[in-house]
């Protein structure tokens, strides 16, 4: 029998400086200045904080557990990675029969795509808090220290001008992700 899977998984991650961490119940909470990123952790995981490092640990080494503690730490990465240096997706806005004009409404805080295939009303998306969005004539830069955030908003964008019920090699409009934190697409 492997006496591996008997043991209990523990990682250690440094904390780097500037960085302030806190773990309330089963919420681990990472301040930068005035940026903060909070993320709730599985209750079957241990979260410490001591001498500058969060040390997760999984009392079981079953292949769930497995999953929920890898997971975990990549959270806790990404939201590190995320306060030194913020997430960024670009997209294109790609308009071959109408001219579409993208435009932020501050007031009600969400971004509107105006005159997408001919269309009279307005298709929008909804902005969430910890977005930073810029839109330079074809391009929409959209950054965040949360990558879900950052990444949700993009697909969302990305979602609402999908075009259903026509051939996608004649109607090509549309708003596409074309890269993301660690990948580009052209």
């Amino acid at each position: 029998m492997d006496k591996t899977k008997n043991k209990a998984l523990i990682e250690e991650i440094e904390i780097p400086e500037g960085i302030n961490a806190f773990v309330d119940k089963d919420e681990i909470i990472l301040k930068k200045g005035e940026s903060q990123l909070q993320k709730k952790i599985d209750s079957k995981l241990k979260i410490k904080i001591e001498n500058n490092k969060i040390t997760l640990e999984c009392e079981k080494n079953k292949k769930n557990q497995r999953k929920i503690f890898r997971s975990a730490i990549a959270h806790v990465k990404n939201m590190i990675k995320g306060l030194n240096e913020k997430f960024r997706y670009r997209l294109q806005i790609s308009s071959v029969h109408f001219p579409v004009s993208v435009i932020i409404n501050k007031e009600k805080n969400e971004l509107l795509i105006k005159n997408f295939l001919g269309e009279k009303k307005d298709r929008k998306v909804k902005i969430f808090p910890g977005i930073e969005i810029r839109i330079d004539k074809d391009i929409i830069e959209v950054e965040s220290s949360d990558i879900e955030k950052a990444g949700q908003f993009a697909a969302n964008i990305e979602k609402k001008t999908k075009i259903r019920k026509k051939d996608r090699r004649v109607f090509q409009d549309g708003v596409y992700i074309i890269s993301k934190p660690g990948k580009e697409y052209l």
